[in-house]
């Protein structure tokens, strides 16, 4: 069977994480028409999910519907869609419901939090825990239809806490204590000399690190107890108003800052906003920690930073305008007089869209400085502000005033091409002058 790279964007013959092709085939006439999805179990496998998962993305896309028969082993999409189509489309759910976000690798849980009607992924290489977008559709499904332990990628024993392990295995200690074992009667306990003819290195298959106090057992313990405690606060942050979120993503920003490690943090700072769900409101936070007096070149230095939060998303680039005046107020000296300048890089550099801009412009807000300052602000951007609305007219006028072009075939002669050009009246000259030349100036 022909396999293809879980993650696709990478071209490397040798990368690791392989899944089949998919097979489609249609069956039925009419309005009965169907796909069957013949190898959804392998290739679900093959992303430690469950089939049904896939299945029910490509119907919330397609806007169709699925049929999901575990039992046979039958997945269904209604309509006829071609494998090619479908296997673009399984890239999407790849990338949102498989990949982690931080390293790219496929090797991640689901932990679904129905109460708190939260889905969050957990990534086993490179320990990344946080929450995945809940505006798909297929969220929805999956808080119904939660994974169980063999279909996340993970055995019962990854569902236990630490704290639970930990609990089980002192009770395994105590009942040995007290000459009891939870082993059937018909095996009787080992002696040291049997253990160690089975086991050289006379271990347990079972790692029992409760008893070990080496630096590196205590180390991966403390590790796997702060894992634990990031999914409570992962839980316990979404309960806190929107200020104390807000302060959360400033600290984490802040942190980045002071140790100096701000550069590459981009796609980490915007998965806590993420996970924060303060998205939106990020830029505020982004620009007064990287912006300062000489924001004319930190604008392009941290373009990135403000893209991801303000790319498509409107309301995040009005944010940022807010945050910009209270800039501009805080360094009114030298940031007052470049008004014009720093907008325009905002505009060249695609963090602030051009009706964004143009909107703000309209109207003086005291809402983050005062009315009379605001005005100040607005007065300094007219210039901007006048260059943008009179391109926007050109462009629009421009676009009025284009020709229609049509071809017109001649049956009467098969190589004669004639082309009609629908331009505007030109006057009739009256002194008998040749008007058969026509200057297209004058159209």
């Amino acid at each position: 069977m022909a396999t293809v790279n879980v993650n696709r964007s990478n071209p490397d013959q040798f990368y690791r994480y392989k899944m089949p092709k998919i097979i489609a085939k249609v069956e039925g006439k009419g309005n009965g028409i169907k796909t069957v999805i013949v190898n959804m179990p392998e290739i679900a496998k093959s992303l430690a999910r469950p089939p049904s998962y896939p299945t029910k993305f490509f119907g919330c896309e397609l806007g169709a519907q699925t049929t999901m028969d575990n039992k046979n082993e039958r997945f269904i999409v209604n309509g006829a869609h071609d494998a090619v189509r479908l296997q673009d489309m399984l890239d999407g759910f790849i990338r949102k419901f498989v990949l982690c976000p931080q390293c790219d690798n496929p090797e991640t849980n689901l932990l679904v939090f129905a109460k708190k009607q939260m889905i969050s992924q957990r990534c086993i290489a490179c320990g990344y825990n946080g929450p995945i977008d809940m505006r798909h559709k297929l969220t929805t499904f999956i808080l119904k239809n939660p994974p169980t332990s063999a279909q996340n990628g993970t055995t019962a024993d990854n569902k236990d806490t630490p704290s639970k392990k930990l609990k089980e295995k002192k009770s395994k200690r105590k009942d040995k204590e007290n000459g009891s074992s939870s082993s059937p009667p018909t095996s009787p306990p080992q002696t040291p000399c049997e253990q160690n003819q089975h086991d050289p290195a006379g271990e347990d298959d079972d790692e029992d690190w409760g008893d070990d106090i080496s630096e590196d057992a205590v180390a991966k313990r403390m590790q796997e107890l702060s894992s634990g405690a990031k999914g409570l606060t992962l839980n316990d942050d979404m309960e806190k108003s929107q200020e104390e979120r807000l302060e959360i993503l400033f600290k984490f920003v802040k942190d980045h800052v002071d140790a100096g490690t701000l550069e590459g943090s981009d796609r980490d700072i915007f998965t806590e906003a993420e996970r924060l769900d303060v998205r939106d409101k990020a830029t505020l936070v982004l620009a007064e920690l990287l912006f300062d007096r000489d924001m004319i070149k930190q604008i392009p230095k941290y373009r990135l930073f403000f893209l991801r939060c303000t790319h498509e998303n409107k309301k995040a680039q009005k944010y940022l305008l807010g945050g910009f005046e209270l800039l501009v107020h805080k360094y009114s000296d030298e940031l007052l007089p470049k008004v014009a300048h720093l907008l325009k890089l905002l505009y060249d550099t695609d963090i602030v869209e051009e009706d964004v801009i143009l909107e703000w412009g309209k109207k003086v807000s005291k809402k983050y400085v005062s009315k009379e300052f605001s005005q100040q602000i607005h007065d300094k951007a007219s210039v901007f502000l006048k260059w943008l609305q009179e391109a926007e007219e050109e462009e629009s006028s421009s676009e009025e005033e284009e020709e229609e072009v049509g071809i017109v075939y001649d049956s009467k002669a098969r190589d004669k091409l004639s082309v009609e050009v629908t331009a505007p009246a030109v006057p009739v000259k009256q002194d008998g002058a040749d008007d058969g030349d026509l200057d297209i100036d004058d159209i």
